[in-house]
Formats: structure tokens, sequence, C-alpha cells
């Protein structure tokens, strides 16, 4: 088993690439990329936007890379490419060539964030016993990322002001740490190249993944994309407005992260129990709660309450529907099911940054926006009730 852990160690640091910094650590820049470039919080929001629609392109292409790559390669080679363009980002001011970096990276993300699920639900596959906690670790692998970016990125902030442009040196900094964390990627990639992969049993009857059978939970995933990546692209803005500091704002958001890493294990009883919807809604419901809380107060205790609510929930939304995939389907079907609900939750991410921007831009602010995320969470749980396993 002790190869086994390891694997799912490296493996998370794919999810810490392709989220935890080329997604999230943007949240940490806004305030200062916005106050710099003189955006509004729709083109503040549209660069989450971007990065969100470079994340369904790849989704809806990676079933076809992975027929002809293979997940292993995937998994190294979008890291790679998450690396440069998240090191291109800090050599423009340009909204456009900006949107187009952030589109990018977001392609390159679903790379690896798809591959490194299937390739953790393959090594859950060999250890059923432990399949719910490895799941939980490659996804919380996210919170590395976060943590790491809640470390450099307000101290590189702080560090840089009185350059010009001083932000661009914290979009080199996290490029670095993607790249490093590539090279660890390397090994889990080579050795799980060697499986063979899951094949259907001669004789048994073929189950496909049929979108019409998941459709609750297609829809609540779609909305919990909608509603959390407003949070996680706005919450950083609306301390910074509510007159945190740099200090508060790492504590915030470094715990957020710890919250994350701790999530596997939180939640790993509650994914390997239930083959229907119920875990999805339950999260998605505790979401919401965490994600208007900043709205409602500026009562440090509750926002740091938000924060770690939040941490310890949003990553096993994701983990949650790939248990729902992994109860419900064959190993051969894993893939194109993995690959289904990724793409509508990057379709619920293209509208979620916007609006949320587009709302604070108008008379509520930031706290309006966030309860429209909320909103969103509450009926994405409603709707993932509705989702019944397979017979």
């Amino acid at each position: 088993m002790r190869q086994t852990w390891a694997l799912a160690l490296a493996l998370s640091l794919g999810a810490a690439i392709s989220l935890g910094i080329t997604r999230f650590a943007y949240g940490l820049l806004l305030p200062a990329m916005r106050s710099d470039l003189g955006w509004s919080y729709t083109l503040a929001g549209a660069m989450n936007t971007a990065n969100a629609l470079g994340y369904f392109l790849g989704a809806l292409a990676t079933p076809w890379l992975m027929r002809r790559l293979g997940p292993s390669a995937l998994l190294w080679g979008g890291a790679v490419l998450a690396s440069v363009f998240m090191g291109l980002s800090g050599f423009f001011t340009d909204a456009q060539p900006l949107l187009l970096q952030r589109l990018l990276a977001g392609v390159a993300s679903a790379l690896v964030f798809i591959a490194g699920g299937l390739l953790a639900a393959r090594l859950g596959a060999r250890h059923p016993q432990h399949s719910g906690l490895l799941l939980g670790m490659y996804y919380g692998g996210t919170g590395l990322g976060i943590v790491l970016s809640a470390l450099l990125v307000p101290w590189l902030l702080d560090a840089t002001l009185a350059q010009p442009h001083g932000w661009r040196w914290a979009w080199w900094m996290l490029a670095l740490a993607c790249g490093l964390a590539s090279a660890v990627l390397v090994w889990p990639a080579r050795v799980m190249a060697r499986w063979d992969a899951p094949m259907a049993t001669p004789g048994a009857a073929v189950l496909r993944f049929r979108w019409h059978q998941f459709a609750f939970g297609l829809a609540g995933y779609t909305l919990f994309g909608v509603g959390y990546i407003g949070y996680m692209t706005f919450v950083v803005a609306l301390l910074r407005v509510q007159g945190s500091s740099a200090l508060a704002v790492t504590v915030f958001y470094a715990l957020l992260g710890l919250a994350v890493l701790a999530s596997s294990r939180i939640w790993a009883g509650l994914l390997d129990r239930h083959r229907n919807g119920r875990t999805l809604a339950t999260l998605n419901a505790l979401l919401g709660v965490a994600t208007v809380l900043p709205a409602l107060t500026q009562w440090w205790p509750l926002v740091l309450a938000s924060g770690l609510l939040f941490g310890a929930v949003f990553l096993s939304v994701v983990a949650s529907t790939t248990a729902l995939v992994r109860h419900n389907l064959p190993p051969a079907a894993w893939a194109a099911g993995i690959s289904a609900f990724t793409t509508v939750f990057a379709a619920g991410q293209i509208v979620g940054p916007t609006v949320v921007g587009w709302i604070a831009d108008g008379p509520g602010g930031l706290a309006r926006g966030l309860v429209f995320s909320a909103a969103a969470l509450w009926l994405g749980a409603v709707l993932a009730t509705r989702q019944k396993a397979l017979a």
C-alpha cells in the first residue's frame, strides 16, 4: 500500500496545478490587477470566464485525446502546458492577450484534471476499501495549490507594490511552482501507463454512460459550477473592499486551502456510501451556506468559518460526481462519465464569474453577487436530490 499512497499524493499535484493554482490563484491577483489596469468587475470576472471556456473546450477534447494518447500522457503534458501559459500571463497588460492566456490555461488544466481524476479512480478500483479516500486525496490536492498561492501571492504583491505592474512577479512564481509540480507528475504518469486499461467483462452486458440517466446529477453539478466559482473569484476582492489586510487575506485563504486538504478524510465515508445524488445535494447545500456568509456579515470569526466550510466542501463536490460515475458504471465507461460531468461543470463556470461581476458592478456590489452564487448552489442541491442510482 505504500506505493499506492505515494502515487495518490503525487497525482494530487495534478489537481494542485489545474485548479489550486491555474484556476484559483487568480482570485488573489484580481484586486491588484483590477486596480492597476482599471478593470470593471465584469472584465475581472471575464478573465475567469475565459479560463472556464478553455476548460470547457478542453473537457470536450479530452475523450478524443484520451483514446489516442492515454491519460498518463495527458496528465503531464497538460501540466507542462498549464505552467507555460501561467508564465505568459505575466508578460501582458492588455485585456485581450490576458483573456487568451486564461483561455489556453483553462484548456490545459482540463486535460490535467480529467486525466488525473481517471487515474485516481483506477487507483481506487485497485483498493476498493480505500477508494473514497484515494479519490478525496486527489481532489484535495487542490488545497496544496491554494495554500501555496496564499503564502506566495499576497507577499509578492506587497513586495513589488512600488514596481510598475508588480503583480506579474506573482504569475511568474506561480508558473515556476507549476513547473516543479509537473516534473513530479512524470513518475505517477509513467508507473500507471504500464497498467492495463479496464476492459468490459467478456459476455457481460455493456453499460455505457447515457446523459439522460444522470440528468439531475448533471444539472446539479452545472449549478455547482455557476455558484462556487463566483466565491473563489471574488471573495478576496470582497475582503479587500471590507478592509482586510494582506495578512488577513493570507490567513483566510491558507485556512481555506488546509480545509481542502482535510476534506478527503471528512467526506470519504459519504463518498463510499451513497450511489445516488444525495452526496452531491448535501455538499451543494453546505457550500451555499459558506458562500452567503461573507455577504451577510464582516464579523471575522464568521468570515473565517465561511472559508473553512467552503474549503472543507467544494472539492468533495467534484469527488462526489466521480464517485457517482464509479458506483453506477463499469470501469470501461468511467472516462466518458467523468468527461460529461467535467463538461457541464465547465459550462457552469463560464456563466458564473461574468454574471457575478456584472451584479457586483451594480448597486448591490460584491455581496449581492455572492448571494446569487449561493442561490445557484442551493438550487443545484434541490436538483441533485432527484438523481437516482442506476438499477
